[in-house]
């Protein structure tokens, strides 16, 4: 049997506001079909970074645990300092829990999920 991911789906309260904050992030188009009840960013090979409206959405309290990540993304950068900065500005907060702040910064998004950015690795020919 073969798979191929063709989409990754958060719930949050706002589909369409948590879109746009992924979308000027990750410079991803929103897909054509997007609307309240869900919005997709539409990435490499047809790949959907999707948003799911749940009313009841009670954000992750990480690091804690009383409410689970469940899920977490991982973005590679340019310069972890300056997306750091650039993500805060669009609404991503910066916890202070900082496991490995030397390698990796995790941020919230205004949904509260967490996520990460690193350095952009070398690519390996």
């Amino acid at each position: 049997m073969e798979m191929r991911l063709t989409a990754v789906n958060l719930d949050c309260p706002d589909p369409l506001a948590l879109a746009a904050f992924y979308a000027e992030a990750t410079g991803l188009p929103l897909h054509e079909r997007s609307g309240a009840d869900f919005a997709g960013l539409v990435g490499e090979h047809g790949l959907v970074l999707g948003f799911q409206r749940s009313p009841g959405h009670r954000p992750p309290t990480w690091p804690d645990g009383e409410v689970p990540a469940q899920l977490h993304l991982d973005f590679e950068v340019d310069d972890v300092d300056a997306a750091v900065t650039a993500l805060t500005a669009l609404g991503a907060t910066l916890p202070p829990a900082q496991p490995a702040p030397g390698r990796w910064r995790v941020l919230l998004d205004p949904a509260g999920h967490p996520f990460c950015v690193s350095p952009r690795s070398p690519r390996r020919s």
